[in-house]
């Protein structure tokens, strides 16, 4: 099978990428952060400030984060596997990759490559499993056992699924790193870019539980952001494909919506049964 090459315009695109990956990070930066602003603003009920648990939701708000869940679910396993199916199907996505990759050397300051790996510092695995426990606990002690074990669940799943992921596909790491960071092992996808997105997305979930609601929509933004940036991160630092990255927030996406989906339903199960609880009290008075 002779491999085909990819369109010119396809890698003078990537080239140009490569090289203007700084500026391109801002932009999309700045979109991911005003996105999750406004999605946060249209699906958080916002009256009041100094309420933590919101009020009992409108039958049109309940649809709307049904659909929007649905979305992000169906949305993230469709984006995972189209990378997936393209980087086995043709060679296409890695040159196209590696184009990028090669473009961006000697483009970003040294400056940036210090901040970029401050933050992926914060996507490591060592830092996810102490915030992961050091919010267990903090969550227990606060007397929440629900969320507590929803929070755990949704930071050990995805610990077990990006290294299966990775064992499935065994793609090489880009072969130029920086001189900030080394990595073995497999590349995709991107456990640090699913992680970050688990455990910012999991951090503002509990904002929204645990806050008053005027910190609901900044927590969303700033988790947004962030976990954009601790992805970012591995690209800028050389030890991952754009690619990679982009598999990495698509699962970790699909995998917060099942996390929060899941804790949701187990409280209004809960909700229901205490209802069911009082009214059946109420009828044998």
């Amino acid at each position: 099978m002779i491999a085909r090459m990819p369109d010119p315009t396809l890698l003078d695109a990537a080239r140009f990428a490569g090289g203007h990956a700084l500026a391109i990070y801002a932009v999309l930066l700045l979109l991911v952060m005003l996105t999750a602003g406004l999605v946060a603003r249209a699906l958080l009920p916002l009256r009041g400030s100094s309420v933590a648990t919101p009020e009992p939701l409108s039958p049109i708000a309940l649809l709307l984060r049904f659909a929007a869940g649905f979305a992000c679910l169906v949305g993230g396993a469709m984006l995972f596997a189209a990378i997936a199916e393209e980087l086995h199907a043709e060679p296409t996505l890695g040159q196209l990759d590696e184009a990028f990759i090669v473009a961006m050397i000697g483009q970003v300051p040294d400056a940036a490559l210090r901040a970029f790996y401050l933050l992926t510092l914060v996507g490591n695995r060592e830092t996810l499993i102490t915030l992961g426990v050091a919010v267990t606990v903090g969550l227990l002690v606060l007397r929440r056992r629900g969320l507590a074990l929803g929070w755990a669940l949704a930071m050990l799943g995805n610990g077990a699924l990006n290294p299966t992921l990775k064992q499935v596909f065994e793609r090489a790491r880009p072969i130029h790193p920086t001189r900030w960071l080394t990595e073995d092992g497999f590349s995709f996808p991107s456990g640090h870019s699913s992680g970050a997105v688990i455990a910012m997305g999991m951090l503002a979930y509990l904002a929204v539980r645990l806050l008053p609601r005027r910190w609901h929509v900044p927590a969303w933004i700033a988790a947004a952001g962030l976990a954009f940036s601790i992805g970012a991160s591995r690209v800028f630092l050389r030890v991952h494909f754009p690619s990679d990255v982009l598999a990495g927030f698509a699962s970790g996406a699909a995998w917060l919506t099942v996390s929060i989906a899941s804790i949701e339903l187990a409280r209004w199960a809960k909700r229901r049964r205490i209802a069911a609880q009082a009214s059946g009290v109420e009828l044998t008075r």
